[in-house]
């Protein structure tokens, strides 16, 4: 018998908006591929910075530090997260959904010299107005990148 290996996409974050990507992506979960991202530091978030930091800031006042919901300031996991906001994640569907989707921060050694897939319709250079990286955010909200 047969195994048969299963396609995984590698999406490549850089210079790509946020939200538009996260919504392709979950879409392509949904329907069952594999996804990996890489460079999810490079996401791109329309709108000007100083009015995003405060928003997100505002937002980790929400909750308890035990009991939740728990906020993340690495950007892979901020990435992880919007993602899940666009999946029904706490139905069956969306936890396998889920489980198919890795996200990584730059682009790990063993996935180097394979070929990296671009998302068409969430491409940075359409934007007109102002936009920074989800590196920025996720620094300016107290990311360590020595975790």
């Amino acid at each position: 018998m047969q195994t048969i290996k299963k396609q995984v996409t590698l999406v490549d974050a850089d210079g790509l908006i946020l939200g538009r990507m996260a919504s392709v992506v979950a879409k392509k979960l949904l329907n069952g591929e594999k996804i990996i991202v890489v460079n999810a530091e490079k996401a791109v978030i329309s709108g000007k910075k100083k009015n995003k930091v405060a928003e997100a800031k505002e937002f980790l006042e929400v909750g308890a530090p035990k009991r939740g919901p728990f906020h993340y300031r690495r950007p892979d996991r901020i990435l992880r997260k919007t993602v899940r906001g666009m999946v029904p994640f706490k139905k069956p569907k969306g936890k396998n959904a889920l489980k198919k989707l890795k996200v990584f921060i730059s682009v790990p050694e063993d996935l180097k010299d394979q070929q990296l897939m671009s998302i068409e319709e969430a491409q940075a250079a359409k934007l007109n107005g102002p936009y920074f990286t989800l590196a920025d955010l996720a620094k300016e909200i107290g990311w360590n990148q020595g975790e």
